[in-house]
Order: structure tokens, then C-alpha cells, then sequence
């Protein structure tokens, strides 16, 4: 970079092209040329909550994530996880995710970055869906059984600034315990097509269509 270059700056939500005045070695100094209209951001805000999966599939999950429009991300601890996260090393796994999200964020131009939460107990996950006003929970026996419409029914009732939270379990699925108390909290249990999707191709699935159905249908 140097002065005159232009780039974009993100304050409060908001995007501006700015014009390079100066480059110290403490600052940048900046002028607004105009602000940008056109919002990156979905108008729901969608929290992925994804039982911790093997390998580096959970950084995959929160990079391409971020580039389609999540709005959070709340890694969580299910029966069928088979990774376990100890206390010394989550400050750093998390530390890394929110490397990863912050470097997505500025790719695809976001105006914001998308909140990464330490990860959770399924229990703490149960006491976090009262904040929502749509709880979904990916389940793949619904896929089997041919339900269609329960993920179209949450999308098209929502309005624009509410919440919506949506689990997918690690590697084998979620427990059939596990669904049952999430159906007691009030989570509604979906499919996602008749493919039985991998943990990692769930939650980029949920999101590509979430934004079709919000940003390109209009």
C-alpha cells in the first residue's frame, strides 16, 4: 500500500472506500471518497453450531462459513464427538478460528466479523437457544423420512434482524438422545435435502441456501 492507493475501511457495520493519506510506521491515515451502499451482510443473523468434528474440518467450516454469511459460530461438545478439547489447548484453537474468520471476513469484503464463541458443553448449547428466535437442528433420519419442508417453512417465516440457530452434529450425527432434548428446547429437526451431507458440507449447504433464499430470490 501506499498514498493514494484506496481501501476499504469497515466502521459500526459500515463500509467506505477511503484514500490513503499517510502510512507511518503507528498508522494509517485515511480520507472517505464515499460510502458503500450495497450491504455484504445476510439480514438474518445465523449462528453455526457444529459438534466438533475431527482433523481441520472445523476450520473449514468457519472459513467458508464466513465468505457465505455466517453470523457466529458456537463449536459444541456431542456425544459422538470424537475430538476432545482440553483447557490449555482451546485459547489457542480458538484464537487460530478467529484468525482464520477475521482473515474470510476481509476477503469477501464483510462488514463484519462474525463472532467465534469458545467451545461449548451441549448443555451450555441449550441454555444459549433462548437468545433465538429460530432454533433448527440438522438431522439426517428427517432426510431418510422425507421431510422437505421444514428449513423452508423457518427461512420464509423470518424477518429481517432476527436470529436463527442452526446445530449439525459431528462425524456418525447427533444421538437420538440428543435430538430429543433439543425437540424439548424447542429446536425444530430438518432436513437438508435427501443427500445425508458430511459435517463439514452441512452447515456450507444451510448457508448457500439461506442466502438465496434472502439475497437472491428479492
Amino acid at each position: 500500500m501506499s498514498a493514494g492507493d484506496h481501501i476499504y475501511c469497515c466502521v459500526n457495520g459500515r463500509t467506505a472506500v477511503c484514500s490513503i493519506d499517510e502510512i507511518t510506521s503507528e498508522f494509517i491515515n485515511t480520507a472517505i471518497v464515499e460510502w458503500v451502499e450495497a450491504s455484504s451482510e445476510l439480514p438474518v443473523f445465523v449462528t453455526i453450531a457444529s459438534g466438533l468434528p475431527k482433523g481441520d474440518k472445523l476450520e473449514l467450516i468457519f472459513q467458508k462459513g464466513t465468505e457465505l454469511g455466517a453470523a457466529a459460530f458456537l463449536p459444541f461438545q456431542a456425544s459422538r464427538s470424537i475430538v476432545k478439547w482440553d483447557a490449555k489447548k482451546a485459547d489457542k484453537k480458538v484464537e487460530r478460528l478467529r484468525k482464520i474468520v477475521k482473515e474470510a471476513a476481509e476477503q469477501s469484503h464483510r462488514s463484519e466479523i462474525p463472532e467465534v464463541h469458545a467451545p461449548a458443553s451441549f448443555k451450555q448449547l441449550l441454555s444459549m437457544s433462548g437468545e433465538y428466535d429460530v432454533c433448527l437442528v440438522a438431522y439426517e433420519e428427517e432426510a431418510k423420512q422425507g421431510e422437505k419442508s421444514n428449513f423452508a417453512k423457518a427461512l420464509t417465516m423470518m424477518k429481517p434482524g432476527q436470529k436463527l440457530l442452526i446445530v449439525f452434529g459431528p462425524e456418525g450425527g447427533l444421538a437420538e438422545e440428543e435430538i430429543t432434548v433439543l425437540r424439548e428446547h424447542n429446536f425444530v429437526p430438518c432436513s437438508l435435502g435427501p443427500r445425508i451431507l458430511r459435517t463439514e458440507t452441512a452447515p456450507l449447504y444451510a448457508l448457500s441456501a439461506a442466502s438465496y433464499h434472502f439475497e437472491l430470490m428479492g
